[in-house]
């Protein structure tokens, strides 16, 4: 249980890094009308296990590189809405056909800290977070490959 509690707060406090101003990525809506068929390329990405309706939740996607993932300011689109207990689903649209990741946090109590004990997280393909990768878990362990299509993918938010 303690590796579990060290190795979830190192993924948390990562997800949690500020983005300077400067990033290239844009703020966005949940437009769940931009991942009807026929509209792409973007990933649908339903959230599974989410603790409860209250604080905020950041879903983020990257490049599935290793230069960019998880890269401070290097994320491509946010959407950050109120948090719904159970499952929630997002539609991240991504400016072309290639390789990506998502990562997402869940802000229990909206303060914007990183809360370990309360706070949550995720990453697409559900790898799995211990002391050896720091919590930032390989760009090869989270990347998927997103065509023309509307890809659709589950992550399963992980808590102390």
């Amino acid at each position: 249980m303690l590796k579990f509690a060290a190795s979830f707060a190192l993924s948390t406090i990562l997800l949690a890094v500020p983005v300077p101003a400067t990033a290239a990525g844009q703020k966005i809506s949940n437009d769940l009308d931009k991942c009807r068929a026929g509209n792409g390329p973007a990933v649908l990405v339903t959230l599974n296990g989410v603790k409860a309706s209250a604080g905020k939740i950041r879903i983020q996607s990257y490049r599935g590189t290793k230069a960019e993932w998880l890269k401070k300011g290097a994320w491509i689109n946010r959407i950050e809405t109120p948090a719904k207990i159970n499952s929630m689903t997002f539609c991240m649209p991504v400016p072309s056909s290639g390789t990506y990741g998502i990562a997402v946090r869940h802000d229990l109590n909206g303060n914007g800290k990183t809360d370990i004990r309360s706070d949550g997280g995720g990453m697409s393909n559900n790898p799995s977070i211990n002391i050896f990768n720091l919590g930032k878990p390989s760009y090869k362990k989270t990347k998927f490959a997103v065509g023309n299509e509307v890809k659709s993918i589950s992550i399963k938010m992980k808590y102390l």
